[in-house]
Formats: structure tokens, sequence, C-alpha cells
């Protein structure tokens, strides 16, 4: 991942640089772009892991046998790498981030 670091309000984020390629995220075994929320649940929900309703604001799943949480934006527009990169590390061989 490559970017600025940002330091803003207290906060200190990374911010991609616009030039880099895109990324996109990949569903290994079917070899499928996620390309909506739509889509990724349904990925997800078959690996077992349930939506979580408790933040307005964030569209989030738990898997059950795990302390895991994805916590994702809920416009998709809003979709980054560095929340492709949460879903791959915590379903490994199954997502993976591809440069597009």
């Amino acid at each position: 991942m490559s970017g600025v670091w940002v330091f803003r309000n207290g906060v200190l984020r990374l911010v991609e640089n616009p030039g880099d390629s895109r990324k996109a995220l990949v569903h290994v075994p079917s070899n499928e772009v996620i390309t909506s929320y739509a889509v990724l649940e349904r990925k997800l929900s078959a690996l077992g892991w349930e939506r979580y309703h408790d933040d307005p604001e964030l569209l989030q799943f738990h898997k059950r046998s795990t302390i895991h949480l994805i916590s994702l934006p809920k416009d998709f527009s809003k979709f980054k790498s560095m929340h492709m990169y949460d879903i791959v590390v915590k379903n490994r061989n199954e997502f993976e981030v591809r440069d597009m």
C-alpha cells in the first residue's frame, strides 16, 4: 500500500495516491471481482460471516467462531484498499487484492 501519511485533527491516516493503479478485491475460488456489497455479502455469508447491525453508519460483518469484525463504509464508492486488505487478512486463501 502506498500513499502519504496525513496528520489532521489529532488523527494520523494514510491517504492513498490518486495516481496509483486501482485496486480490486477478488474472490479467489471463483476469480470474481467484488463489484458491490451485495456480491461481497454473498461471498462472506458462504464463509460463515453474518451481518452485524450495531452501527447505522457502517456495514459490518461478524464471524461467530472468531473475534473478528469487518467494518466497511455504507457507501461502496468509499470502499478503499485498506478495507480490502482487512477482508483478505481475515479470510486467507479466499480473497486477494489485485491491481486493475
